[in-house]
């Protein structure tokens, strides 16, 4: 039995045999002799050479994995991902050294022999016995493409990488036989050009267009002598060669394919001494992958878009083929996002909200009349590590989308939609109720869509203050965001009906599951998201039409072929007069209602505000004729932190309220976002109002437990000053927490 040498290779012996039958091997392919499927050669084995006799589309164009390209919506970068850097060039963009060097070092008679070398072959064989090792392959260019190709389909998986580049014969004579193929129908500058496109260079680097960018920041039509050189050295070891990590060894291979691009005859002696003289000098420029990479804080959009192609059936049947489409990548994807909006959303965001705060604050903005998402802004810095604060976690979305596992609740920026439920039932603006205090309503008198009671029992519902009691109508209890108000209203109005309308406007709860039927849902106590809010105001501002939000303009894949993407669906959720009204009521709470703070001085505006139980979720949402924005600023973390008696963004706060602290973030974002020159205006109509001056002395604050409003879960707080109405931004707001709200 031969003996291995000491170093663990073949022996001489072995050497020779291994070589004698690659090359009859070689031989009978060449002489068309046909091969028998199972023989002395072993080469049965399952997938070596079922069908063999025809040649795979992929090896003619090979579906090679690239990066992706993510645009905004006036085409400029948002960011690249991939999971190979890659671009794909034609060979006129590939320096003429470059095509020399990598064929002087790895194939020297590729334009002279065929798919195989017998020559080559011989010589190799020849030279490895006298040296006693594999000093010298024997595979041409033409076979390391096809095998490269293999390689490139098995992907990440390591079995059939290992499948790919298995040591047996029958892997050969596939590898061969379709190399012979490969040379007839593709020629010898296709195959050239497909194998500087495929091959791996090392740094992440696959393609010599990647490789040039990564190594000396150029395209790889600038590469000089030298530096093609370098590049071609590499691809026999990318790892003991790269000249990142041992300039000295590339060097020195570096200067062994000068030597022998000289002797070949593609330079001359003295140029190749005179490259060879000159240091190798990197630019190196690092790999920049992934949304981490987003401009201007799109980190969160750009993860939205990608998670939209993980996940929508348009782009593939099952989850497999989505991720197979985003991992090959070869993608631009122009997508709805302003770059002027984006800055402004983060700019507003990092405003008043630092990175390392406690809280957290997100802005979403959307565009009423196509459901587009123009902004995703977020206080903490899109990324992994937690020391500097980052975080993946996009606050604005759903849980399937990236969000939390919930969302959070929204307090008073849900009454106008039970608002526009009443009104679609045809309850006047003017229908007032006796608002006392705090009041106890029967939860069997609130049905459910099946026509069944709420509950047994009695609901208690308060307001933060004492103060805030007598008779209002819609809109002084919208501007004032009265909670007992709304939950007599949603009893007028019908439980089911406020669902249903909760439905029409894309209400959705962040976990994805149906809205609870529970009364308390008019004061905010069912969670959503960011995004849900901006896109059911923008049904408001759309004049009752909502449209589902989208993220993605178009798509074209390597080829420039277009992909089908997901459209915005709109539909009627409300009359015109409706949401005309709702506007008008809206106008009122940024004007002398909780959302003061906010109010735009330029142009039609109108919004509500919403704190929730404890302060731990603090609202503004509002919109002009066309832009909706929704801004969140609470808990991110697994622990609620109470908004009382806290420094956020380097200011003290006694306690956060909606119109206090997401307000003034809402009126930056919008401002920096919206043109000065376009000021649509909300279609004019008259609402309405009680003959009877109602008594509006306070604020909505009421804390909402279980229904219970109060005083924001905070002793000595309420009615503090009997009655007097404050400046706005005074007294904050808790509207919403399980079942009260404030503004």
């Amino acid at each position: 039995m031969p003996k291995k040498r000491s170093g663990g290779g073949l022996t001489t012996t072995q050497q020779a045999a291994k070589f004698l039958g690659v090359a009859a091997l070689s031989g009978a392919v060449l002489a068309g002799i046909a091969l028998p499927a199972a023989g002395a050669l072993g080469l049965a084995a399952k997938g070596t050479v079922e069908g063999f006799d025809e040649i795979p589309s992929n090896l003619k164009t090979p579906p090679l994995s690239q990066r992706i390209t993510i645009l905004d919506n006036e085409g400029g970068l948002i960011a690249t991902d991939y999971s190979r850097d890659r671009t794909v060039v034609p060979l006129k963009d590939i320096s003429p050294y470059m095509q020399d060097a990598i064929i002087a070092i790895e194939d020297s008679r590729f334009y002279e022999h065929g798919a195989v070398d017998l020559k080559g072959i011989l010589r190799a064989m020849n030279r490895n016995v006298q040296e006693g090792g594999a000093a010298q392959g024997a595979s041409t260019l033409t076979q390391q493409y096809v095998k490269n190709v293999f390689v490139e389909e098995a992907g990440d998986d390591p079995d059939k990488v290992a499948e790919a580049t298995q040591q047996t014969l029958g892997r050969k004579v596939r590898e061969l036989k379709y190399a012979i193929q490969v040379e007839e129908e593709l020629g010898k500058k296709k195959i050239l050009e497909n194998y500087l496109n495929i091959t791996f260079f090392g740094q992440q680097a696959y393609g010599i267009e990647a490789a040039s960018q990564r190594y000396f920041s150029k395209h790889a039509k600038d590469l000089k002598l030298e530096e093609a050189a370098m590049l071609a050295g590499l691809v026999q070891s990318p790892t003991r060669y790269d000249p990142v990590n041992d300039a000295e060894e590339a060097t020195k291979r570096r200067n062994t394919v000068l030597q022998r691009m000289a002797a070949v005859g593609d330079i001359s002696k003295d140029e190749a001494a005179k490259a060879a003289a000159a240091p190798i000098t990197l630019k190196v420029s690092k790999p920049k992958s992934g949304c981490i990479t987003a401009v201007s804080g799109a980190g969160f959009f750009c993860d939205y878009v990608r998670k939209t192609v993980l996940t929508d059936p348009i782009f593939g049947k099952t989850a497999e083929e989505r991720t197979k489409l985003w991992n090959l990548g070869g993608l631009t994807i122009r997508t709805t996002l302003s770059p002027r909006a984006q800055q402004a959303a983060d700019d507003a965001a990092t405003s008043k909200v630092n990175k390392d705060d406690k809280v957290a604050a997100s802005v979403v903005q959307v565009q009423p009349g196509t459901g587009k998402i123009l902004s995703m802004g977020q206080s903490r810095p899109y990324g992994l590590d937690q020391k500097r604060n980052e975080t993946v976690l996009n606050l604005a979305v759903n849980n399937k989308m990236g969000g939390s596992t919930y969302g959070f609740q929204v307090g008073s920026t849900f009454k106008p939609i039970t608002a526009a439920a009443a009104l679609e039932k045809g309850i006047s603006p003017a229908q007032t109720f006796d608002t006392p205090w705090k009041t106890s309503l029967p939860l069997d008198t609130y049905r459910t869509c099946d026509g069944g009671p709420a509950g047994g029992g009695d609901w208690s519902v308060q307001n933060e203050l004492e103060s805030e009691k007598g008779s209002f109508d819609m809109t002084g209890a919208l501007g004032k965001s009265i909670n007992t108000y709304f939950a007599k209203l949603e009893q007028k109005a019908g439980l089911c009906e406020t669902l249903t309308m909760a439905g029409k406007v894309g209400y959705e709860r962040g976990n994805g599951k149906p809205l609870t039927e529970n009364p308390s849902i008019t004061l905010g106590t069912t969670e959503s998201t960011p995004l849900a809010m901006a896109t059911a105001y923008a049904a408001f501002a759309n004049r009752g039409t909502y449209c589902t939000p989208v993220a993605i303009e178009s798509i074209k894949d390597a080829n420039g072929k277009k992909l089908p993407t997901p459209k915005s669906s709109c539909s009627r959720a409300m009359s015109e007069t409706t949401a005309d009204t709702i506007n008008q009521m809206l106008k009122g709470v940024v004007e002398d209602g909780t959302g003061t703070q906010a109010g735009l001085t330029d142009r039609d505006n109108a919004g509500k505000t919403g704190t929730t139980e404890r302060r731990v979720d603090a609202w503004f949402v509002g919109y002009t004729p066309n832009l909706s924005t929704a801004v969140w600023v609470g808990s991110d973390g697994g622990q609620k932190v109470p908004m009382y008696d806290i420094n956020i963004g380097g200011q003290y706060y006694d306690k956060v309220c909606g119109g206090c602290l997401p307000g003034p973030i809402w009126k930056t974002a919008m401002t920096g976002a919206l043109n000065a020159s376009e000021t649509p205006s909300f279609n004019p109509i008259s609402v309405p109002r009680a003959k009877e001056k109602e008594k509006d002395t306070g604020r909505d604050r009421g804390r909402g437990e279980g229904g219970n409003g109060g005083n924001d879960g905070k002793p000595g707080t309420a009615d503090p000053i009997g009655g007097i109405t404050l400046p706005p931004g005074i007294i904050g707001g808790n509207d919403g927490g399980r079942g009260g709200n404030g503004p």
